[in-house]
C-alpha cells in the first residue's frame, strides 16, 4: 500500500533541513540497503527494546498504539527514520521533548529537538492509530495485519511488522520486547515471550507479554481471538504455552501434545533450546496462508502435521536465535529447518536423509515434475529477486547443501557443526560467508570448494556426487 506523504511537527509545519536540530552529524539512512528490501530497516541507530502499548477493536478494525523505542545512536544524528506502513501518527517525542516528524511512504522521519551524539542512548515515543493494513509480499503472500473471524493475526516476515508498530524493521537489528494489548473482554491477546499479567477493566482486558531474548521484528506476533490455552513443560522443565482456536482443538490435540517430545529430540541434535519457553498458536486455515516460526511459539493455519511442527520448532534455533543478517541469507533459516525434517524422518524410521537427497537429485521426490525441476532453478544463496525468497531452492537445495557437508565431514563432526553453529551465533545474526568460514574453520583439512561453488552458489544441477 502506498501511503500518502504527510508532514507534521511541533507547530504543525513540515520539518526542515538537518540544521533545524541544532546538532552535528546528519540524518540516518532510510533503509539499510538490503539486497531485496533496500528500504527495510534504517541506519544510524540500534534498538535495544520495544515497549508497545496497544488497543484493538476488531468490530471497528481500529488499532491505537504507543510505541516506546529505546535505542543507541551509532553515529551523530540530526534525524532518524522508523518504518511504519499506514496508520496515523499523532505525536512523537525524543527523550521527552516534542520532535518534528514527516511521513513519506513507509518512512517516518523523526527530527529530535537536539542532535543525538554517537553512542548516546535515547528514547523515542510514537503515538499512532488507525486501521492497520495487510501487506502483500513480492511473491503474493500476505502479512502485516490479517483480520480473522474473531479478531486478527499480525505477522511480519519479511516486512509486515511495520503495519502494526514503528521500528527498525530489518533482521539485522534485534531487540527485546514488552507488548501490552487491550482487547474486548472475552477475547485473548497472545504475543511472544512470557505472560506478564492480565487485567480486566470494564469490558476490556489487557494482556502483557515480555520477550527477554533478542528478537528480529519479523518474528513478532500478535494474535487476537478466542483460544483454548494450555500449559505444560518439556521433560527438561521448559514451559510450553499453547493457544488453539476452539474449532481446531480436536484436530490439533495430538500434534500439539508432541511439542515437548519434539523439543527434546531437537536439543539432542542442535543443543539447548535458545529461549525461555516454547509452544504454538493454532488459527483456522483461512486465517493465514502459511505457518510461521514466530519466536517462542510458531503460528499454524489449522492443525499442523508432525513434520511441519518439527520444521517451525527447529527454526527457533536457526532463524530465530541465529538470525540472517540480510534476506539473501534466508537459506540459513530454511535449509536447516528442512534438513531437520529429514533428520526427524531418519530418526523415526521413515527413510534416511541419504534416500531423501537421492530422490531430490533424481527428480522423484515431489509428485509433480515442475517442483522437482525448480530445485535447480537458482542457487540457494543467490535468489534472483525478493519474490524467490521462499522458492524451492532456498528450502530444498539449501538442505542438500547441508547433506553434502554431512557426507564430507562424517556423522560426529556434522552433529558438532550443527550444535556449534547454533552456539557460536546464539541470539545474534550471521550471513552465508560466516557459515562457510565456520565450517572450514571447524573441520580443517576437508575440501568444501566444490560444495560452495556447485551446490550453494552454482547455477543449474551439479554433477551427481558419489554416494558414501
Amino acid at each position: 500500500m502506498t501511503v500518502a506523504v504527510t508532514a507534521a511537527g511541533c507547530a504543525g509545519g513540515a520539518s526542515g533541513g538537518p540544521g533545524d536540530t541544532g546538532g552535528s552529524g546528519g540524518p540516518g539512512s532510510a533503509g539499510v540497503g538490503d539486497p531485496y528490501f533496500p528500504k527495510a530497516g534504517n541506519g544510524g541507530y540500534d534498538v535495544s527494546h520495544y515497549a508497545l502499548d496497544l488497543a484493538y477493536d476488531p468490530a471497528a478494525h481500529h488499532l491505537t498504539g504507543t510505541a516506546t523505542i529505546t535505542a543507541r545512536a551509532t553515529e551523530d544524528l540530526t534525524a532518524l527514520n522508523l518504518d511504519l506502513e499506514g496508520l496515523d501518527v499523532e505525536r512523537v517525542t525524543v527523550d521527552g521533548g516534542t520532535a518534528r516528524w514527516r511521513r513519506a511512504g513507509q518512512e517516518l522521519t523523526v527530527r529530535p529537538p537536539k542532535g543525538l551524539d554517537r553512542d548516546r542512548t535515547f528514547r523515542v515515543v510514537v503515538r499512532y492509530s488507525g486501521a492497520p493494513v495487510t501487506v502483500t509480499d513480492p511473491d503474493g503472500s500476505e502479512e502485516g495485519w490479517l483480520r480473522t473471524a474473531d479478531g486478527a493475526v499480525a505477522l511480519g516476515q519479511p516486512t509486515g511488522s511495520m503495519a502494526w508498530f514503528p521500528g527498525n524493521h530489518h533482521p539485522s537489528d534485534k531487540a527485546t520486547y514488552t507488548v501490552t494489548a487491550t482487547v474486548p473482554k472475552g477475547l485473548r491477546a497472545v504475543s511472544n515471550g512470557e505472560p506478564a499479567g492480565e487485567r480486566t477493566t470494564g469490558d476490556r482486558t489487557a494482556f502483557t507479554w515480555r520477550t527477554a531474548e533478542p528478537m528480529a521484528s519479523y518474528l513478532a506476533v500478535l494474535a487476537v481471538g478466542r483460544y483454548e490455552a494450555g500449559r505444560t513443560t518439556t521433560p527438561g522443565g521448559l514451559p510450553v504455552h499453547t493457544f488453539v482456536d476452539p474449532r481446531q482443538a480436536a484436530a490439533s490435540r495430538e500434534v500439539v501434545a508432541r511439542i515437548p517430545d519434539v523439543v527434546e529430540w531437537a536439543e539432542g541434535w542442535f543443543g539447548p533450546y535458545p529461549f525461555s519457553s516454547t509452544g504454538a498458536v493454532v488459527e483456522r486455515p483461512e486465517d493465514a496462508g502459511y505457518a510461521l516460526e514466530t519466536q517462542n511459539r510458531p503460528l499454524f493455519p489449522g492443525a499442523p502435521d508432525t513434520v511441519l511442527l518439527v520444521h517451525e520448532l527447529v527454526h527457533q534455533w536457526y532463524g530465530n536465535s541465529v538470525t540472517p543478517r540480510t534476506w539473501r541469507d534466508m537459506w540459513l533459516n530454511e535449509g536447516f529447518a528442512v534438513y531437520a525434517e529429514w533428520l526427524w524422518r531418519e530418526d523415526h524410521g521413515d527413510g534416511t536423509a541419504q534416500e531423501t537427497f537421492d530422490a531430490m537429485y533424481a527428480g522423484t521426490y515431489f509428485p509433480d515434475a515442475a517442483t522437482n525441476e525448480a530445485i535447480w532453478s537458482f542457487p540457494p544463496a543467490r535468489p534472483p529477486a525478493a519474490a524467490h525468497l521462499s522458492g524451492v531452492p532456498v528450502y530444498q537445495r539449501g538442505a542438500m547443501v547441508l547433506h553434502r557437508i554431512r557426507q564430507t565431514v562424517g556423522e560426529d563432526a556434522f552433529r558438532a557443526l550443527l550444535r556449534g553453529w547454533a552456539t557460536e551465533h546464539r541470539h545474534g545474526t550471521a550471513d552465508t560467508g560466516d557459515f562457510t568460514a565456520y565450517v572450514e574453520k571447524t573441520v580443517p583439512g576437508k575440501d568444501f570448494d566444490g560444495i560452495w561453488s556447485d551446490w550453494l552458489y552454482g547455477e543449474g544441477k551439479p554433477a551427481r556426487p558419489s554416494t558414501p
